[in-house]
């Protein structure tokens, strides 16, 4: 039997930066005043979701216990989001410039992990396959940021 270890790293390490990004996008939603990004936030949270199961099971089917909780940086990012749409009374541009943000970071540790050439192909081609998703997340708020 081969050496899971560091497919499974890899994919736990992902299910943190996704669970991030539902819980990004979860309180995107709630801070939004705009009903079109509520309901956008919310259907993006979960898509994010549906990922981070997804991984997790592979993460399982490895031998391996899958991650269960976003990144502690997250959490302090979070708080710090949370104090900032406080003092900026819930503008939703500045809601969507820091889910964009949260989308750059969630697109790069992806693209890394694809170039990750220690990985198994059967988990690159699981990771590639979350990938578009994520992808499409980050275009969209990308795209929105932009026409603002």
């Amino acid at each position: 039997m081969s050496d899971t270890s560091h497919d499974i790293s890899t994919l736990n390490s992902l299910i943190a930066t996704t669970i991030d990004s539902v819980e990004g996008y979860t309180e995107a939603a709630k801070d939004s005043e705009n009903s079109r990004f509520g309901a956008l936030f919310t259907s993006r949270a979960t898509e994010r979701r549906q990922i981070a199961t997804q991984l997790q099971g592979q993460v399982t089917s490895l031998g391996g216990e899958p991650e269960d909780d976003g990144t502690a940086l997250a959490g302090a990012h979070r708080v710090f989001l949370n104090l900032k749409a406080a003092v900026t009374g819930k503008d939703d541009k500045a809601i969507i410039n820091e889910v964009e943000a949260g989308e750059d970071h969630i697109k790069a540790k992806f693209e890394d992990a694809i170039r990750d050439t220690e990985l198994s192909p059967a988990v690159r081609a699981i990771i590639e396959q979350a990938f578009v998703s994520v992808k499409e997340g980050h275009d969209e708020m990308r795209d929105i940021k932009h026409s603002m």
